[in-house]
């Protein structure tokens, strides 16, 4: 064949055995498969770096309302709900409706009350007759004496019967207006429409919005770390993608230990923020007041084989599957105080496909 037509031909074989490029940053250029356990795998890195202020831990919590977010809503007399307005998980303002209840017995208030009026008014012309003869010596003084006490008798009974005839709203009729107390959610709705409501029980329960209280479970190691006023976060996804960290403090700490969870139980305060509502589970960093450090990396490089956490660090062309302590875990990294250094790579991406090769 001709030289000339040759050494093109060379030149083409050699560019197409060279590896095509990859723009992934910090991705592992392919060897060959033999020597190369993570061949053909385009795995995302990430370098390791130093962080002060380390988290004392991430524990478990609830979102709970404070003992006084949630208000009762009760009849001052038992009745009959004509008419209920709200219902559970309805967002109601201070002095909103909530039902219109009809009853007996503040009908028979109001007649105790006109007869109360009545009776405090015939005792006081008793009592102004009687003084007068009493003054001017035709009876003893004692009857006069005898009827004021009669007199402060029903005037008590008539300010009884005002004060039952105030509660509640009460129309003349025995239509009572049942109204929220303060502005919050529904959170109980125990009647409807055409139902009884009893005077000792609550029909509506209304929950205060705006403050919130978590309620953490601290393992045993850290019981005796945490204090009160030390600052908390909550990570939560929102719908645009981006997190929403909400913070917070610790209130209390409980002095004993459960013997069958071995923890401690603790409260925190927290603000609002969309995604808090009470009975939600959520994951609370405790940030701490020293200024330890340790070392970042993403959450989604620590992965557990065995139980026991580990990340991938690379090591020339492989990944080796190293065990580390871990302080803390958010939605978008782990915080390591033991066993990788910073400045070191770890594998970001492909972990199952690492674990499962690290596994043959």
């Amino acid at each position: 064949m001709n030289p000339r037509i040759l050494a093109p031909l060379a030149m083409m074989a050699a560019l197409a055995a060279l590896p095509a490029c990859s723009d992934t940053a910090e991705t592992d250029a392919p060897v060959d498969a033999a020597a190369d356990p993570v061949a053909g795998l385009a795995i995302k890195t990430a370098k390791a770096r130093d962080i002060a202020n380390l988290p004392l831990g991430t524990v478990p919590g609830i979102v709970t309302l404070p003992p006084e977010a949630r208000v009762a809503v009760t009849a001052p007399f038992p009745g009959a709900a004509v008419r209920v307005y709200v219902i559970e998980g309805q967002a109601v303002r201070r002095g909103q409706p909530l039902a219109l209840v009809r009853s007996a017995e503040p009908v028979q208030i109001r007649g105790n009350l006109a007869r109360a009026q009545s009776e405090v008014g015939l005792t006081e012309a008793r009592v102004k007759r009687l003084s007068q003869l009493a003054d001017e010596g035709i009876i003893a003084q004692a009857r006069a004496d005898e009827a004021r006490a009669a007199l402060a008798q029903a005037r008590a009974s008539l300010a009884e019967q005002r004060r039952l005839a105030s509660l509640g709203g009460v129309g003349p009729d025995g239509m009572m207006t049942l109204s929220a107390p303060i502005s919050g959610r529904v959170a109980h709705v125990g009647t409807e429409t055409g139902g009884p409501v009893d005077g000792m029980e609550a029909p509506f329960v209304i929950e205060a919005e705006g403050s919130y209280q978590v309620e953490l479970q601290l393992p045993e190691r850290l019981a005796k770390e945490v204090r009160p006023s030390m600052p908390v976060e909550i990570m939560l996804a929102s719908e645009g993608g981006d997190p929403v960290l909400v913070g917070g403090q610790i209130l209390a700490v409980s002095p004993s230990i459960d013997p069958a969870t071995r923890s401690v139980l603790a409260r925190a305060s927290i603000g609002a923020a969309p995604g808090i509502v009470a009975g939600r589970n959520v994951s609370v960093t405790i940030k701490g007041n020293g200024g330890a450090r340790g070392i970042a990396v993403p959450a989604n490089a620590v992965t557990k084989i065995g139980g026991v956490d580990h990340v991938f660090v690379r090591k020339g062309k492989t990944y080796e599957a190293r065990k580390v302590t871990v302080a803390a875990t958010t939605s978008e990294q782990a915080v390591i105080v033991d066993g990788l250094k910073a400045g070191e790579i770890v594998a970001a991406s492909s972990i199952a496909e690492l674990k499962a090769m690290s596994a043959e």
